[in-house]
């Protein structure tokens, strides 16, 4: 058995399924519970990481977000549990375009130990004024690459 893996635990990946970003995600004992399982909260965590990586692979990245005046932020968040995770379990957390409105994007999110379903859930993100802190409109760019990931 090798101890060196041939792929990146942070590589992150399209996947084959049209419009579908995938991270893969290493279960650490900070992310778990005294019974050894992970702590609910952190498949949120999880999720974030993944559409944090998305947009970045779109071009965009969280200094560069700011400095534009933006903040994307969860706006509403509904996840579903079905199995547990453990401690070094290796986990696959992917993220789609559920819904693209002008303020607003909706991720379809699920975190996956090998065709295992272990949690998924809708978040919306809203796009507000760095200052004000008000909805305003996703830039016109912005909208452009996240839209084009939802064309097949």
């Amino acid at each position: 058995m090798s101890l060196i893996s041939s792929r990146s635990e942070t590589e992150v990946s399209e996947s084959a399924l049209a419009g579908e970003f995938s991270l893969p995600v290493r279960v650490y004992i900070e992310d778990t519970d005294a019974g050894g399982i992970v702590y609910y909260v952190n498949y949120l965590k999880f999720m974030e990481r993944c559409r944090t990586e998305f947009l970045r692979q779109l071009g965009y990245d969280k200094p560069a977000i700011l400095d534009d005046g933006l903040l994307l932020v969860v706006h509403k968040a509904e996840v579903q549990y079905h199995r547990s995770a453990r401690l070094d379990d290796a986990l696959r957390v992917t993220a789609r375009i559920e819904k693209l409105a002008r303020t607003n994007v909706v991720f379809h999110q699920s975190v996956w130990r090998g065709n295992e379903l272990l949690c998924d859930g809708l978040i919306r993100i809203a796009c507000v004024c760095g200052e004000s802190f008000r909805p305003r409109p996703i830039p016109t760019e912005m909208q452009k690459k996240i839209a084009s990931t939802t064309e097949s």
